[in-house]
């Protein structure tokens, strides 16, 4: 399997993973610059060369791949016969560095209604490195001639055509997925409302809107549905940035979307509340400079993390 096939695997099954690279080699090595090595988290795809070189590179991989935020970077190994290393020794008399870069699990959303301002969100989400999925009950929202301006799309898009019940979509979606609620029909909205709180494991949630419209769903999803106020709150409305008054279908997407971009960022692990004044990092240790160190219990191998 190659490399890139690898990769496509990790995505579909969403599980994070690492790519090795071989990124320089001086003298003598198993494999030269550009061969590279896929782990996953039980599995590995391609090969560097073997030996401890490979064996350490999984094992370091497999530590980023649980760690809450990764980052690139660059291990250094000198391969002589006065190095011995976890998994024994490899005299081939060169050097290697190897960049280790994390593929995390990315973003997932789902944006249930595809009309005007459905899709004019799907054109600047698919802009984004995530996993998108489309979902309408109306078939022609969803014909290739209309969903073409999506062509080029870097987002992994998914197209969910449901003709009668599209709140069971939900259960499909990966954990953490967020939820955007904009269909053209009132009561599927409020379905789907209600179907959102009873699903485990979603990310935000967010309806589209009047404030008299969340009026009448919030008392139904109460009286009828039987959702306290604590999970009621859940449900994010209006949705958009509100220093974005415009009512044109591009204007409004372009709202809701930044105010999901800033979600992600909010979830990102280490990310700093808005409320909180960012601390300065020291200078030692600040953004772009990377960081040398041993690893230890591995004689002759060097990390440098923090690489852009």
């Amino acid at each position: 399997m190659t490399w890139i096939a690898a990769v496509t695997r990790l995505r579909a099954r969403r599980e994070p993973g690492v790519l090795v690279t071989v990124a320089t080699v001086r003298g003598h090595a198993p494999r030269g610059a550009g061969a590279k090595l896929v782990v996953g988290q039980t599995e590995t795809w391609g090969s560097i060369g073997g030996g401890n070189i490979e064996a350490v590179a999984i094992d370091r991989a497999r530590q980023l791949n649980v760690e809450p935020d990764p980052q690139p970077e660059l291990m250094e190994f000198a391969l002589n016969d006065k190095v011995v290393g976890p998994h024994g020794v490899q005299c081939c008399g060169g050097a290697v560095s190897l960049l280790l870069e994390p593929l995390p699990v990315v973003q997932a959303v789902a944006v249930f209604g595809v009309g005007h301002v459905g899709l004019e969100l799907a054109r600047i989400l698919a802009r984004h490195n995530l996993d998108l999925h489309l979902i309408d009950t109306r078939s022609d929202m969803l014909t290739e001639e209309r969903l073409g301006v999506l062509s080029d799309a870097v987002a992994q898009i998914h197209v969910h055509h449901t003709p009668l019940l599209p709140e069971e979509v939900l259960a499909e979606l990966p954990p953490g997925a967020h939820v955007l609620i904009m269909t053209h029909d009132h009561a599927e909205d409020a379905a789907l409302c209600d179907a959102a709180l009873r699903t485990a494991g979603l990310g935000s949630i967010g309806l589209i809107g009047s404030a008299a419209k969340w009026v009448r769903f919030r008392k139904r999803l109460a009286t009828e549905g039987g959702h306290d106020a604590a999970t009621i709150d859940r449900i994010k409305t209006p949705i958009g940035m509100t220093e974005i008054t415009g009512k044109e279908p591009a204007t409004i997407a372009v709202s809701v979307a930044a105010d999901l971009l800033r979600t992600f960022e909010q979830d990102r692990p280490g990310a700093v509340p808005d409320t909180v004044a960012e601390v300065p990092t020291a200078p030692a240790v600040r953004e772009g400079v990377p960081r040398v160190r041993e690893v230890p219990g591995v004689p002759g191998v060097r990390v440098r993390s923090g690489i852009r």
